[in-house]
């Protein structure tokens, strides 16, 4: 006789997916803001792909990240693998907007597992425009967070910025690092 106990609140492993965050999702503190379930897994990179700052916000007009595939052995991409809810997609679905498609990629760990991922790749691009400071913020507090390399740090540190007109947004933004 085998006595099975069910526990009301425990998630089953089967209802998370991994989630491949490179840009300002990098920050846990912004991703759990918007979905709560997330869980830092892992520091993964994606080959043959470079860091761009040429998403066009159809909400603010300003540059977003995005993965851009160069096929180059020596590009990669680093980030954070975070595990979500899977019920928490359709939210960061809504909130990553049209300018973005829900993609799965594969990633690698630093250790060199392998993992199937989702993630979001840019469907609008415009490279003349610039980030917003409070956008570049984030994904150097998430970059920071994750320990990636200096090297790597720096390259998003040289990314030109600017103002957002909006100082209540730029504000609002930023409170959740007080």
């Amino acid at each position: 006789m085998s006595l099975i106990i069910e526990l009301p609140n425990k998630i089953k492993p089967a209802e998370f997916v991994m989630c491949f965050a490179y840009g300002s999702n990098m920050s846990e503190r912004r991703l759990q803001a918007r979905v709560a379930s997330a869980q830092k897994h892992a520091i993964a990179k994606l080959s043959r792909n470079q860091l761009r700052f040429h998403k066009q916000s159809l909400v603010d007009g300003s540059a977003k990240c995005d993965v851009f595939y160069t096929g180059n052995q020596q590009d990669c991409v680093w980030g954070v693998v975070f595990s979500l809810n899977q019920t928490e997609l359709a939210v960061l679905d809504r909130i990553e907007g049209k300018g973005y498609d829900r993609v799965w990629l594969e990633v690698e760990t630093e250790s060199g597992e392998v993992l199937q991922v989702i993630s979001y790749k840019a469907n609008c691009i415009d490279a003349s425009l610039l980030p917003y400071d409070w956008y570049k913020d984030h994904v150097l507090v998430g970059a920071r967070e994750a320990g990636l390399a200096a090297e790597y740090i720096a390259r998003i540190e040289a990314v030109e910025a600017q103002l957002d007109p909006d100082h209540e947004r730029r504000k609002k933004e930023l409170a959740i690092y007080l």
